[in-house]
């Protein structure tokens, strides 16, 4: 009897031992996951401009975080999400216009959704860093995914009414979802 005691002591012990690993692992199956998209961004035509664009959706907004190469040295440019997911064009143009899903695009002085705000280039050409945009998301009407990113030749005026005033698209890349 003394055995049989032990062989269900043991087998009590491995099913909670395997229950406790099962339990703990499933912690990382739970647990939210992060949303995330991102744009690889390529010149457009007689630019030299590229890099990559991450979205990462966060409780104050979403995290956009970029590394870009090819840039004027000491330039502003201006970081935009445009309507269509469309990059075909040699230009950009076929991105359509700034993604603004809100009526507040109609008021005089409104700043544009998908102006996402002004990066600046080192004297190497190259610009790293990150902009949070409470504007938007990666799902929803004020969703992003799906669009194209565009970075323009120059800085926007964030008081300027219409938004329109960043110049030509030197790179573009459409947001995809990770």
């Amino acid at each position: 009897m003394g055995k049989r005691i032990d062989a269900h002591v043991v087998h009590a012990f491995i099913v909670l031992t395997a229950g406790c690993v099962l339990l703990s692992g499933c912690g990382v199956f739970l647990r939210p996951q992060e949303k995330r998209a991102d744009a690889q961004l390529l010149p457009t035509m007689g630019n030299q401009a590229h890099g990559l664009v991450t979205f990462i959706e966060r409780s104050d907004g979403v995290q956009v975080t970029y590394n870009l190469t090819g840039l004027t040295p000491n330039s502003d440019h201006a970081l935009q999400v445009h309507e269509r997911g469309d990059c075909n064009a040699a230009d950009g143009s076929s991105a359509g216009p700034v993604f603004s899903p809100a009526a507040e695009r109609l008021k005089a002085g409104a700043r544009v959704e998908g102006d996402l705000g002004n990066i600046h280039a080192d004297a190497n050409g190259v610009a790293t860093g990150f902009i949070v945009a409470p504007d938007v998301s990666l799902d929803g009407i004020r969703s992003v995914l799906q669009r194209a990113v565009l970075l323009h030749r120059d800085a926007t005026d964030p008081y300027a009414y219409p938004q329109h005033g960043a110049g030509t698209a030197i790179a573009c890349g459409v947001i995809r979802q990770q």
